[in-house]
């Protein structure tokens, strides 16, 4: 089975899953626990995402420049600073880091 068996496989599981999606009846979807569950899982994998785009390389953890760009990132987002100003800085600070050599 190549990488493309798999591509195509996957996704005619998760189109089949959002069409079964449409067969739940609203008075389900309309409860506070499965719109509770609904919002948590979102930030869940929003943050599966970040973490693996960040440490994941080549199969491995890898700590470099990007680990503290996010973590500026997200005490700057925290803080409310404008989003363009959050990119531009924390772009900045992983172009000074890999600049200066200090992280790989």
């Amino acid at each position: 089975m190549t990488v493309w068996h798999v591509i195509l496989i996957a996704s005619i599981i998760v189109f089949a899953l959002k069409l079964a999606g449409y067969l739940v009846p609203p008075s389900v979807l309309e409860r506070p626990t499965p719109a509770r569950v609904a919002n948590l899982l979102t930030v869940a994998l929003l943050a599966a995402l970040t973490a693996t785009q960040t440490l994941e390389t080549a199969g491995g953890i890898v700590v470099d420049a990007r680990v503290p760009a996010v973590l500026l990132a997200a005490v700057l987002y925290s803080l409310r600073v404008p989003f363009i100003v959050v990119v531009v800085a924390a772009a900045a600070l992983a172009a000074l880091i890999r600049l200066l050599g200090w992280l790989p």
